[in-house]
């Protein structure tokens, strides 16, 4: 273990690494529940997204263990499996198996740019201020998305957001599981978050919100997994017009969330060097592609970094290690789907919001007293919670970044690929 993932290097042992992977693990269970209900509305079979799921997020989790050495986790990704069966199946009309294609393209194609470090050079064009600026956003960003699991934050026509009914139901359980949680990080109790989790679970079961897919009558901690659809492609076509928005729509998010997710979770964990680049970058993306080509050929959307990634981080996970024990319990819940598939939304809901709270600290870190830096950075961090999104929050700090600094005449301190990012985004709004 030591020569695989230098543990005394980065100040960590075997029992923190584990504790923050089953931690990862925890906290991003939930996509393999949501992501067969999300792909089964494209007409795909949920037993084979199950398991297409757990082994595409298993391989990518365990090549980024022993390829990049970082804690971060992959499965496929959430915006991405809407936009598969949303927008490009039911409102493109699109078979599974042509959007499918889609994304083994362009896993294929992320493979050549890892080769080719056209991704590598993304990342390193990205200015430091937005880098830590991207930390802080994913923060904001990911305490939204516990509030939501939770019910705590909720739809609301008149406001756009409001809050939840926080007196009953799984938002009085996250509440009440986010007390636990931040006593126990306050008095510094070893393994708080995934102990928050675990207690959070149990309460849940007699206020009626830890309950089991098809309730506790039927429910066995052991389920033997469905087979995987494989290679369900169609390649004909793959020469439109059409499929060419489909296929750039995938390259592009996935690009740019798992690049920001990197670069937060990276930061968080204090991976990154004096610039904020990524140790061992390019092994880490490549892994990325690969899962987004496997995950394809078994029948899933597309693999990415998860941002729940950081809540291994938060645990204390600081090498690949933390990775490999997620990716090994993504095995396991092949078999053991209906004991994991049991912890509620709200039980992991606390753990992403002490998350978000540690990573904005990222932001005391920006020079606010540059316009021209602090402007940007505001508008990366605001962008990933409001647009739902870290691409976007990205696209909005780089466009930002560039105009203004072109604007007071300082096109030195514009790096020529961060000029290329700007073109291309600004193409990417004109024809959307």
């Amino acid at each position: 273990m030591e020569k695989l993932f230098q543990l005394q290097a980065h100040k960590t042992n075997v029992r923190t690494e584990i504790i923050a992977g089953l931690t990862t693990f925890l906290a991003m269970a939930y996509i393999l529940a949501v992501n067969p209900l999300i792909l089964s509305d494209a007409g795909l079979n949920p037993g084979s997204v199950f398991t297409a799921t757990a082994l595409s997020a298993a391989v990518a989790t365990l090549m980024m263990a022993v390829l990049a050495n970082l804690p971060v986790a992959l499965a496929p990704g959430m915006g991405l499996n809407a936009f598969f069966t949303y927008t490009v199946v039911i409102g493109m009309k699109y078979s599974p198996a042509m959007a499918l294609t889609a994304v083994f393209l362009e896993g294929l194609l992320f493979i050549l740019l890892s080769f080719f470090n056209v991704r590598e050079a993304i990342v390193e064009s990205i200015p430091i201020n937005l880098k830590k600026a991207v930390a802080a956003g994913i923060g904001l960003f990911i305490t939204l998305i516990g509030m939501k699991n939770a019910e705590i934050i909720v739809d609301n026509p008149a406001t756009l957001v409001g809050l939840g009914t926080v007196t009953s139901g799984p938002a009085l359980l996250g509440i009440i599981g986010l007390v636990i949680t931040a006593v126990l990080y306050v008095l510094h109790i070893p393994g708080s978050i995934l102990l928050g989790i675990l207690i959070t679970t149990v309460i849940g079961i007699p206020m009626g919100v830890t309950v089991p897919f098809g309730g506790w009558e039927n429910w066995s901690i052991v389920s033997a997994p469905a087979a995987p659809i494989f290679w369900n492609f169609d390649f004909s076509n793959i020469l439109s017009f059409q499929f060419f928005t489909v296929f750039f729509s995938f390259l592009f998010v996935d690009i740019f969330d798992t690049v920001g997710t990197l670069v937060g979770v990276s930061n968080r964990a204090g991976l990154t060097d004096k610039n904020g680049n990524i140790p061992r970058v390019k092994q880490a993306l490549l892994s990325d592609a690969v899962g987004t080509v496997f995950g394809a050929m078994l029948g899933t959307s597309t693999v990415t970094s998860f941002v729940e990634s950081t809540s291994g981080v938060a645990a204390g996970g600081r090498t690949g290690l933390t990775a490999l024990t997620t990716g090994v319990f993504f095995l396991i819940a092949l078999v053991f789907s209906p004991l994991f598939l049991l912890i509620p939304s709200a039980a992991t809901a606390p753990a992403l919001i002490i998350v978000g709270f540690l990573m904005l600290s990222a932001a005391a870190e920006i020079d606010f007293t540059d316009p021209t830096e602090g402007i940007p950075a505001f508008l990366t961090i605001v962008m990933m919670p409001f647009a739902y999104s870290i691409a976007e929050g990205i696209v909005y700090g780089i466009l930002s970044y560039v105009i203004l600094k072109a604007a007071t005449g300082k096109f030195k301190q514009i790096p020529i690929v961060t000029w290329v990012l700007f073109i291309i985004f600004i193409l990417r709004i004109v024809l959307h």
